[in-house]
């Protein structure tokens, strides 16, 4: 696991993720091309994570299971968070220096466009295999 410091582009939010996993992943769907303009990339930090500036933040709760953050200063993304387990993914690219990383799972695959791919050989989840797998986790946890 690694640990890191980011903020949004005009600093008045500033996160500490203590947990980031070094594994990120990139996903395909429309709400996701749709919020940053192109496939988000992620890093998974955990709950582990400290913010700063938090009244400078404006949530918006983009399905049944994850709300979507940014700065309602500069408009910088921040996360994406689960709301049942409150775990965060981060874009990659709020972290000034994170080390050495690897992609490896590409979700919503099915909906990537034509019009760009990725060298990098990784595990894929389609739209129908990640609606079945948030199924499941509500299922299994009343919920």
């Amino acid at each position: 696991m690694l640990a890191a410091k980011a903020k949004c582009l005009c600093g008045a939010v500033s996160i500490t993720a203590n947990q980031i996993n070094p594994n990120f992943t990139v996903c395909h769907c429309e709400s996701c091309r749709g919020w940053g303009g192109a496939p988000f990339f992620a890093v998974q930090c955990g709950t582990d994570v400290v913010i700063e500036g938090r009244e400078h933040i404006k949530l918006y709760e983009s399905s049944a299971w994850a709300s979507r953050a940014f700065c309602a200063e500069c408009g910088t993304h921040l996360f994406y968070q689960l709301l049942e387990s409150g775990a965060y993914n981060m874009p990659v690219g709020i972290f000034s220096d994170l080390g050495p990383l690897e992609m490896t799972m590409q979700y919503f695959s099915d909906q990537r466009p034509e019009y760009y791919c990725f060298a990098n050989q990784t595990e894929e989840m389609t739209r129908a295999e990640i609606m079945a797998y948030f199924a499941a986790a509500s299922t299994s946890t009343g919920g």
